[in-house]
């Protein structure tokens, strides 16, 4: 059986913000598209599900999501016998219902079908509520209480079960039994800390009872209870009623769930609960604490008793108040209001003041009501008749929270609820005045800075009242309120808090200085350590606040103070790494300028100040640069050079050098510059030791370099008589002369020496470098005999080159031994020479037998001999023969040898073969022609020769080739 219901979800967001014109509370009638023949008698509203039992015993359940479907249950038995339904109660979920009829006959029906199942153990019990789990199961319903109109108190386990014989209750069992009449409102939440804490709640009409403490363990499988520990061991708290009206209804009520609070989350310490009684609601928070004792006491101490009284009166036709005659007859909680049903009306009462925000009349006069419900899950609220639905539409519930909150000086409240800035700027201005008004200026400036109350009215109010700190405070919230749009606006104030952020550092620091109280309950060390969370606070003002500070006038604010840490720490926030250094250099800090250094990269900082700490501390600097990636060594040169000519330290200790050689040797540099530098430096110290500078250069011809200016170090290294260099560099170049004349005059023979002995040196000019060599030497020696010792060891000359350097006066008898020697050893020569000569002799006559012999020389070709290359018979035409036996035709030769030979050759072939073919040239060009032919043709045998090596890679069996011939 399906109906169509006409109904549209509204929306459960409550907390937009809506124009104020748009009313609060909204019935609105629902319109039911279908007709039926009984009346309404309960019904329930959860999770966006909803149900209407009839009084013919029908039940439906309509999915407001999809209202078009419609499930139609019938209870098992007619109502003429369990009776007419009286109650229904939904869990939460929607996945749980109870149905109680008047004659205390109870159902279960799961969400998941469609057959309501007798519960036998709880058959005669009149349910008037029930706690459900606040786990909120949907498989079963877990642990429940279960409020009887007895006063008993059942705890009940319910499983669905597809057996017959099996019951739902898995167990039932009395766990409490009020004293004061039926037991008419029951809640249970987990309290937080512990799984095994919760509250309960228990109402009946004239008690409201709150126990909180250890449930016991579940049993297995549901067997056993969990709350008869509690009952058992643990008192309520109590708040009773006097003068109770036995018709007056009683129940009690939770405020739904926030619209943002996880499903998860059963801990919600913002849930309102509320208890109808005769003399009005009682309402208050469901605090929740670890500590259960005080629990009850708490809640009921700070809850709050909304009258009858407040109620307006109904109006008689005539328009007068007839007060006695109002009743309430249901009542439900919202977020922020209470709303009751009185008579045909239905009156919203803010809680937090009691004011009234709804009176509207709903019902027709004669018409029955069953109650309000709550849809605690979706934050919607109906109202149900006999014949008709009612949704209580409520829209935008919170915005005058806000107002309430700040009239109650709740500022932080009010400042939550705020929505707009308006209204935000409002109760902050408010508050701001309340606490300066209390003389709590810190948190006035607080609040203050994020109001819109007139800058120099609240700057002037902390001001008179010497309060610099209040004002420090809100000049910083001012500053986090302020657009980045807004640049002159936030330069001034962020200066301004640099002027403070000084004075308060220079008045603390007078006060440690002179050891002076600030208070009573503030002695010198409590100043020491206001002096270091400022000293930080500014630091981080200044971190964050960089780009709103002007460098050029916080360095003059802070320097008129005489604030230099705080002044080297802005510097270096905002980078200006130039005003740091400078300022170390100035005060020559030398190892305070290295430290700021070793946090560069910044090329040109380097360049800037190498000169200056080249001087006072190369070591560390030069350490610093090595570790840098990005520096020019090109633009060190000048530090370099002025470094060498002030300090005048030695080559191993020299720190230029050392950088110098870094940059050639670990980063490879070939840049003459660098490299001029160094030679230099070597040639320019005044050490006569040229080993460093002669090591770097033997070091560059060694590598097969020359990045240095050899003209250049030529001029340095003669400037500077570096002697043995500037040979180097004269043979580095090629002029062995040089190098030799310069040696020389500098009576360096054995240096001389080196350079002529060269093994590259071609001979003519080693024997002319000798002789030079040996003319010095003549013109040194005191005797022949040195003479002639320098002539043994040089295996060039002869004593006849060395006769024209020695003197007119020297007689021949002084070498004569040295002339004979020379004379056997020409004649030793002639004698090889001769021997050499007949040798040659006889191999030419070798040579010319070898020739003659070629022309007598055959080979046998025997008859039916094949041509290696095409097959047929040899002597058909043409052909040769090679003394590997391998015999050819002509013709068949030469292809072979076109297409094995070079493209060059080939070509020649082919040039010679047309000419001899066409009968070119007569006589002896003729066989010219023919001797060049064989001679290209009949060079090497294609088989056996170096050109057999090009066909390794061809084929045995050609395509031409017969493949059967070669089968196995």
């Amino acid at each position: 059986m399906a109906y169509d219901m006409g109904y549209a979800a509204p929306s459960t967001s409550n907390f937009q913000d809506v124009d104020a014109s748009v009313p609060m509370f909204n019935v609105e009638r629902v319109s039911l598209q279908f007709s039926i023949a009984a009346d309404f008698v309960a019904a329930e509203v959860a999770n966006n599900v909803l149900i209407l039992a009839l009084s013919t015993g029908r039940i439906l359940r309509i999915d407001l999501d999809s209202p078009a479907d419609i499930d139609d249950i019938d209870l098992p038995k007619k109502p003429s016998e369990v009776g007419i339904i009286k109650r229904l109660f939904l869990d939460p979920s929607a996945s749980h219902l109870i149905i109680t009829t008047t004659l205390a006959e109870n159902y279960y029906l799961h969400t998941q079908s469609r057959t309501p199942k007798a519960l036998s153990r709880l058959k005669g019990v009149a349910i008037e509520s029930i706690s459900w789990n606040p786990s909120q199961p949907t498989a079963s319903t877990r642990e429940i209480l279960v409020g009887a109109a007895d006063g008993n108190i059942y705890e009940v386990y319910i499983e669905p079960s597809s057996e017959f014989y099996r019951r739902e209750e898995r167990y039932l069992k009395a766990v409490y039994k009020t004293s004061d009449g039926p037991v008419t409102g029951l809640w249970t939440d987990i309290v937080p800390g512990r799984a095994d804490l919760r509250r309960v709640i228990i109402a009946t009409p004239s008690a409201f009872l709150h126990f909180a403490g250890k449930v016991g363990r579940a049993g297995h499988e549901g067997s056993g209870s969990i709350f008869s520990r509690l009952f058992e061991s643990e008192s309520a708290t109590v708040h009773e009623v006097s003068n109770v009206s036995t018709s007056a209804p009683s129940l009690i009520a939770v405020s739904p769930e926030m619209p943002d609070t996880p499903p998860s989350d059963h801990s919600n310490p913002e849930r309102i609960f509320g208890w109808l009684t005769s003399q009005g609601v009682l309402h208050g928070k469901l605090y929740l604490s670890p500590d259960t004792s005080e629990l009850g006491g708490k809640v009921l101490g700070d809850s709050k008793m909304l009258p009858r009284s407040s109620i307006p009166p109904s109006q008689t036709a005539s328009g007068r108040a007839r007060r006695s005659q109002d009743a309430v007859t249901s009542m439900i909680l919202s977020q922020w209001h209470v709303l009751q049903l009185v008579e045909g009306r239905i009156v919203a009462t803010n809680r937090l003041d009691d004011t009234v925000v709804l009176d509207q009349v709903v019902l027709e006069p004669g018409q029955s009501a069953l109650g309000l419900v709550a849809d605690i899950k979706k934050n919607t609220y109906w109202l149900f008749t006999t014949q008709e639905i009612f949704e209580v539409v409520i829209t935008d519930e919170s915005r005058d929270v806000w107002k309430i909150m700040l009239k109650a000086q709740q500022f932080e409240s009010a400042s939550q609820f705020a929505k707009t800035s308006a209204q935000k700027d409002a109760v902050a201005t408010a508050s701001g005045d309340y606490l300066v008004g209390k003389g709590q200026y810190m948190e006035a400036a607080a609040v203050y800075g994020r109001s819109t109350k007139p800058f120099e009215q609240v700057a002037l109010t902390f001001i008179d009242k010497g309060e610099q700190d209040a004002l420090r405070k809100y000049l910083l919230t001012k500053l986090s309120t302020l657009k980045k749009s807004s640049i002159m606006q936030r330069v001034m104030v962020a200066t301004w808090l640099i002027e403070l952020y000084m004075a308060k550092l220079n008045t603390l620091d007078d006060t440690i200085t002179t050891k002076a109280e600030l208070s009573e309950s503030m002695n010198t060390a409590e100043t020491k350590d206001q002096l270091s969370t400022i000293r930080r606070e500014y630091q981080d003002f200044a971190n964050k606040n960089k780009s709103d500070l002007d460098r050029k006038t916080v360095y003059e604010i802070v320097s008129s103070h005489g604030r230099e840490e705080e002044l080297l720490y802005f510097a270096t926030v905002v980078n200006d790494y130039n005003y740091v250094l400078a300022y170390w250099v100035q005060r020559e800090r030398w190892q305070d300028s290295l430290a700021v250094l070793k946090k560069q990269t910044d090329p040109d900082i380097f360049y800037k100040y190498s000169s200056v700490l080249m001087v006072h501390v190369p070591v560390d600097l030069v350490e610093i640069m090595m570790r840098q990636v990005n520096l020019d060594a090109r633009k060190l040169i000048p530090a370099f050079l002025n470094y060498n000519n002030i300090t005048k330290a030695s080559l191993s200790q020299n720190q230029a050098v050392r950088y110098l050689l870094f940059e050639i040797n670990q980063h490879q540099s070939t840049d003459a510059a660098i490299h001029n530098t160094l030679i230099s430096i070597y040639a320019s110290n005044s050490t006569t030791d040229e080993s460093a500078l002669l090591a770097y250069l033997e070091g560059q011809s060694m590598a097969h370099e020359q990045n240095y200016d050899a003209d250049f170090a030529l001029r340095l290294c003669i400037q500077h008589k570096r002697v043995q260099s500037c040979v180097h560099i004269y043979s580095s170049m090629g002029q062995y002369v040089q190098a030799v004349d310069l040696a020389l005059k500098y009576d360096s023979v054995d240096l001389a020496s080196n350079v002529a002995d060269r093994s590259d040196t071609a001979p003519p000019l080693r024997k002319k470098l000798w002789l030079a060599i040996a003319k010095k030497v003549i013109s040194q020696s005191s005797g022949i005999k040195t003479a002639i010792d320098f002539l043994r060891r040089v295996d060039l000359l002869r004593i006849e080159d060395l006769i024209p350097f020695f003197p007119d006066f020297v007689v021949i008898d002084d070498f004569k031994d040295e002339i004979c020697a020379a004379l056997e050893d020409y004649s030793r020569k002639i004698d090889a020479l001769k021997l050499d000569m007949d040798g040659s002799e006889d191999t030419a006559r070798h040579i010319k037998a070898d020739i003659k012999a070629l022309d007598q020389r055959y080979a046998i070709v025997e008859p039916g001999e094949r041509c290696y290359v095409c097959g047929l018979p040899l002597l058909a035409r043409q052909f040769f023969v090679f003394p590997c036996q391998h015999a050819f035709h002509g013709d068949c030769l030469a292809r072979r040898v076109v297409e094995l030979a070079g493209v060059a050759r080939g070509r020649r072939i082919a040039e010679v073969q047309l000419e001899v073919s066409r009968g070119m040239g007569v006589g002896g060009k003729r066989e010219g022609a023919m001797r060049e032919l064989d001679a290209l043709v009949g060079s090497a045998c294609v088989l056996c020769s170096e050109m057999a090596v090009k066909i390794i890679d061809a084929p045995f069996i050609n395509a031409a080739d017969d493949r059967e011939e070669w089968a196995l």
